[in-house]
């Protein structure tokens, strides 16, 4: 499911407050004020909808109802979500949080970390998504507010569905048992919720039992949000694929390329599968856009304001020009990045048709890099919005960690695109031309200079050489390069203290190379299994799988070969063996 999904009008709870704040519910000015409110919010239309939200917080300040009061500011927020205006979104979130602590609000606190929930949620920052839904839960349970926490935990399961599915059925549970206790009417919704998850998981027979009990409970007069996706995979799960996505397509909107790729892989059409993915991928970028494209238009008109209050003093004249800088580096990086992104769709195409070889292939390779993708690219995205906001923070600490995220991020993705492009080279090159006259002492110093940023804190890089430094040999550069530099990522990945260890000697007429590091290390078993692609011990851990894949062929193609050396012990240690060339003339 995408991530975009309408928002609401936020429903007011009515726990614990007192009677007087019932009392006006019959009033027909509050009666009108509220149809006006919902109306515009409905309609989409920005000057009516404030002009009414305004006139509607005024009169429920009269009456000093304040629960009622925030909530109607949330319905601001939850209004600029919808129409894709994150930035100003954001900002109207961070001040109602503000107000909420500066008036000890606790009762109302849990609304501020809802809105910033689904903002992050938009941005793509899953992890900080799921930390303020669970603050809501927290907030709610001192509170009270029984009745209105399942839903929270579906805004938990929604983020968590993709990633960890098994902990999404826990979810659906504990909302299903707080639901039975204090929201009945919600339950139907989750057990549907819970019918589609099935589903996904391909567990047939389940998901079809699901299914009677929907079908059962529309006969008595039960909706469910979820009723028309449910729906379609119905259709699939009875091996009507067309008919599912001719009804996809009719009734599930911006939410149907993602669901037509389920129902095809389900039937094994797997091109189709493929095709309605980049469709999604397409959609998607063209929701980032317009999502960049309104935020950066905030950030322009706080910068007029910012410019027009600061000029004043100095001081005040070169925080604006730092900021400015900042700005103009932030879009100059996300061109760059929407560019890769492009190009990397366009390889994704290629390097499809040799998925073909197996069903299995192509499932990996379209759910880890997408997955791969998207993630460092949302946490892009979400941080330059944050970083771009001049009353953000005054520490300097907290904007270079964010632009040290943006960084590692940025990293991520050239490392994923580099490991794509060396598949690449190893499925089209027929002959392979071993002229360069290569210094091993100095490839090695510089292998550990490119990685010295990427090296964890508590861990340290070295080199043990027993050749001479003058040490040469003919071989392919760029091929050696890349063995060396997929091996050392492979062991920064897995090494979290301690070290890793670059080694070389020559035995006869043979160049053996390690690479040696003190983290988790391989089972036994898996020795030759870690060599295949999209293979990943830990689904955790960043990439693709192709790293140890790409090593092996690249070695074979220089006559020579990479083991898992199985004795190593603690860490692992992988070993490359090649046959020396004289590079004399």
């Amino acid at each position: 499911m995408t991530r975009y999904l309408l928002l609401t009008l936020t429903l007011m709870v009515y726990l614990h407050l007192p009677a007087y704040a019932q009392d006006y519910k019959a009033d027909p000015e509050y009666q009108e004020l509220r149809d006006a409110m919902n109306r515009a919010f409905n309609e989409g239309d920005s000057v009516k909808f404030f002009t009414a939200v305004k006139a509607l917080q005024h009169y429920l300040l009269d009456k000093d109802d304040l629960h009622a009061y925030y909530t109607q500011r949330c319905n601001e927020i939850v209004f600029l979500m919808n129409r894709q205006k994150i930035y100003e979104a954001y900002k109207l979130a961070r001040q109602l949080s503000q107000e909420l602590r500066e008036r000890k609000l606790d009762k109302e606190m849990y609304m501020a970390y809802n809105m910033l929930g689904h903002i992050n949620r938009i941005c793509g920052n899953r992890d900080a998504a799921k930390e303020n839904f669970y603050k809501v839960i927290e907030l709610m349970e001192q509170e009270g507010y029984y009745e209105s926490m399942p839903p929270i935990y579906m805004n938990i399961v929604n983020v968590e569905m993709g990633d960890n599915p098994q902990e999404a059925l826990e979810l659906l549970e504990r909302a299903k048992e707080i639901a039975e206790q204090y929201a009945p009417e919600r339950v139907f919704d989750i057990d549907t919720r819970r019918t589609i998850a099935y589903f996904n998981d391909g567990d047939m027979p389940a998901f079809l039992e699901g299914y009677k009990r929907y079908k059962a409970g529309v006969q008595e007069g039960k909706t469910s949000v979820h009723g028309r996706i449910l729906e379609v995979y119905f259709l699939a799960s009875q091996g009507k694929t067309d008919e599912a996505v001719a009804l996809a397509r009719q009734e599930l909107n911006e939410d149907s390329y993602d669901a037509i790729s389920e129902v095809y892989q389900r039937a094994g059409r797997w091109k189709d599968a493929f095709d309605a993915q980049r469709k999604f991928f397409q959609a998607t970028d063209s929701i980032n856009n317009v999502v960049l494209s309104n935020s950066m238009q905030g950030i322009r008109d706080q910068l007029l304001v910012y410019d027009a209050e600061r000029q004043a003093t100095r001081n005040r004249l070169i925080g604006l020009a730092v900021i400015t800088a900042l700005l103009a580096a932030i879009i100059v990086l996300l061109t760059g990045f929407f560019y890769l992104r492009r190009r990397h769709v366009r390889q994704l195409s290629a390097a499809y048709q040799h998925a073909l070889e197996s069903d299995k292939m192509k499932t990996h390779f379209i759910q880890n890099v997408s997955h791969e993708v998207r993630t460092p690219l949302n946490i892009i995205s979400g941080f330059s919005q944050v970083i771009a906001d001049p009353d953000l923070t005054d520490s300097i600490e907290e904007r270079q960690h964010m632009a040290s995220m943006m960084q590692k991020s940025a990293q991520q993705i050239t490392s994923l695109i580099d490991e794509i492009l060396g598949l690449s080279l190893i499925e089209t090159s027929n002959e392979v031309t071993k002229d360069d006259v290569v210094n091993v002492n100095n490839l090695l110093e510089a292998v550990v200079h490119n990685f010295r940023d990427a090296t964890p804190p508590q861990v340290t890089m070295r080199i043990d050489n027993e050749l001479q430094p003058e040490f040469t040999f003919k071989t392919n550069e760029n091929m050696l390069r890349r063995i060396i530099n997929a091996l050392t990522d492979n062991a920064l990945k897995n090494t979290e203290q301690g070290s890793v260890t670059l080694k070389a000697k020559a035995v006869a007429q043979t160049l053996i190379l390690a690479v040696e590091d003190t983290g988790c290390g391989v089972p036994a078993d898996q020795a030759e299994n870690i060599f295949e692609r999209f293979v990943k011990l830990d689904s955790f851990k960043q990439g693709i799988g192709l790293g140890l894949s790409l090593s092996r062929k690249l070695a074979e193609q220089l006559g020579g070969i990479v083991t898992l050396d199985t004795s190593y012990s603690p860490g692992a240690r992988f070993v490359v063996t090649l046959p020396i060339e004289s590079s004399e003339e």
